[in-house]
């Protein structure tokens, strides 16, 4: 029984994984458009790469917790 609680906790990471990876190759794209457009909002710029920075973190912590910790 808690071998299948922890499948589906992982299960869940992974979804959860691929949907902030999504979002922040999403972010990419719209910072990147908006840097294109001559004179971007210094202000929007600023606030999507530090969501886009958020958005990295929450991918790495998530990531830490489905790799293994093994000291080689």
């Amino acid at each position: 029984m808690n071998a299948s609680s922890e499948m589906n906790f992982e299960d869940m990471l992974r979804v959860k994984l691929e949907v902030l990876r999504r979002e922040h190759r999403d972010m990419d794209e719209a910072v990147h458009a908006l840097e294109l457009t001559g004179r971007p909002d210094v202000l929007t710029l600023r606030r999507l790469k530090k969501q886009k920075l958020y958005l990295k973190d929450q991918i790495v912590r998530i990531e830490d917790q489905l790799i293994p910790n093994i000291i080689a």
